[in-house]
């Protein structure tokens, strides 16, 4: 079989930033990436590595920690969502300046949802950064992004593994990253757990400072809060995968890579580094699941 990969990189909101490890483990394993499609974060991670900055990029995540996810939090009490999404935008566009999705390394399309007719937007042309915060703008939380008189909110809604949009070549192989699997989790090493619990901690009480100053409307990021906010988020995740699934069962893919949706939660951005690792550690599995059992 050829070494040349069609990469479709699913939704899922922070758990997408386990892209990035499986982008580094294929391309360590010798596959050559000719072509990208991706939703939500998997069209922002799937832009920057069409840009040529996916290093970058990593080396930034993972100096997140919860002040600075907090700071490029724009918070707004808008009724259409509580983040503006400029401050991760400008942020965005220091790592890769503005340019055309045409002027890309690879071809490249980003999934979005157009509220307004209710169908999906495929971008494969114009403005990278047009493509990125219509395809990122989850309801509720991002506010929507307006193109002319249309407003665009997350592609997840509508196609969140666009395996029919990547672009294929003859003889090449289709891989697909899916961060939303409905599989166990297998947990992080023993070591990381007091680490993560701690920023968990941190995170919450954070959040829940800034809560009580925007009328909760940010969610207090526990698992058992059946609040409007999280029964809304959850009620998105659980459509997500059964759209998933739906999709997967008409294609077969050449190359699996699935992130438990249980292995962290859609807003864990503070844990870039761990997220990172697991999209290692799951496209490892994937293409050698010998090597892939060792954690």
């Amino acid at each position: 079989m050829g070494k040349n990969v069609a990469l479709v990189l699913s939704s899922g909101g922070a758990r997408g930033f386990a892209h990035i490890g499986a982008i580094k483990v294929l391309l360590r394993h010798g596959y050559n990436i000719t072509s990208v499609a991706g939703t939500s974060m998997g069209a922002l991670v799937g832009a920057i590595y069409a840009a040529g900055q996916l290093e970058e990029f990593e080396e930034w995540v993972r100096t997140l920690d919860v002040m600075e996810v907090l700071k490029l939090t724009d918070i707004s009490l808008s009724s259409k969502g509580f983040v503006k999404g400029k401050k991760i935008m400008e942020k965005l566009k220091e790592i890769v300046p503005e340019r055309s999705i045409e002027e890309l390394n690879i071809p490249y399309c980003a999934v979005a949802t157009n509220f307004i007719k209710g169908k999906e937007k495929v971008f494969t042309e114009g403005s990278l950064f047009n493509a990125i915060r219509a395809s990122i703008s989850i309801p509720t939380v991002f506010q929507p992004w307006q193109i002319g008189e249309d407003y665009f909110v997350d592609g997840g809604l509508v196609n969140p593994i666009p395996i029919n949009r990547v672009k294929r070549e003859k003889g090449d192989l289709l891989a697909v990253v899916n961060v939303n699997a409905d599989i166990p989790y297998e947990g992080v090493p023993e070591e990381n757990e007091k680490k993560d619990e701690e920023k968990d901690n941190k995170f919450i009480k954070k959040v829940r400072e800034i809560q009580s100053k925007s009328e909760k409307h940010i969610p207090e990021h526990k698992k058992d809060d059946i609040g409007l906010f999280n029964l809304n988020n959850r009620s998105i995740g659980i459509m997500l995968r059964q759209i998933a699934a739906l999709t997967l069962k008409n294609y077969e893919t050449d190359i699996m890579i699935e992130i438990s949706s249980h292995s962290f939660s859609t807003y864990d951005f503070y844990k870039a580094g761990e997220i990172i690792g697991e999209g290692e550690r799951a496209a490892s599995r994937a293409l050698d699941p010998d090597a892939g059992k060792a954690r």
